[in-house]
């Protein structure tokens, strides 16, 4: 459990390493905060790849991981790794039966995200017309079933929005990365 994995790390600070897919990647930033949060020291070492860090973690060169689920799931049902917890706000509708970090008493939320950009004096007009047309094709059914195939959930919001989200995710993780350096 996440449980049992703070009390180990904490029984033996800076003993166990954790694969991330590299220096500044949410699955670095996402394990330093959780370390951070639960008082906890953890040897980071950073792999060029998702799959780069899921083998370690398969091979046993790390002992841990906040990866994508794309990268994970394939590999729960073998036996070969372990899903303690999910980094995002609330369970995943593909995971429902994994607890959220929160939930497991580790109050972290790191969620990957993608979101489209433009040129930074691209006329509003241009903007709004990208943007309604990428909340029409995410609202397909074809794309819909590409992006669950893939463990994704499209939102499709304004691009007022998604300037916030950036915001936020900027307050989130300055303290994370101060410490981490």
């Amino acid at each position: 459990s996440v449980g049992e994995l703070i009390a180990l790390l904490k029984r033996d600070p800076g003993k166990y390493n954790y694969g991330s897919i590299g220096n500044g990647s949410l699955s670095h930033l996402a394990m330093e905060a959780i370390a951070l949060t639960s008082g906890t020291q953890m040897v980071h070492i950073p792999y060029a790849s998702s799959p780069a860090a899921m083998t370690a973690i398969m091979r046993g060169d790390v002992q841990m991981g906040c990866l994508p689920a794309i990268s994970v799931t394939p590999h729960a049902g073998s036996g070969s790794i372990k899903i303690l917890a999910v980094s995002t706000a609330r369970r995943s509708p593909y995971l429902p039966q994994i607890p959220t970090l929160k939930e497991a008493g580790i109050d972290v939320d790191a969620d990957a995200w993608m979101g489209m950009i433009a040129p930074a004096h691209t006329p509003e007009g241009i903007v709004a017309k990208i943007q309604r047309e990428v909340v029409e094709a995410i609202g397909t059914e074809a794309v819909r079933e590409k992006l669950a195939a893939q463990l994704m959930e499209p939102i499709g919001n304004s691009p007022a929005e998604f300037r916030a989200r950036i915001e936020s995710e900027i307050t989130r993780w300055a303290p994370v990365i101060r410490a981490a350096s």
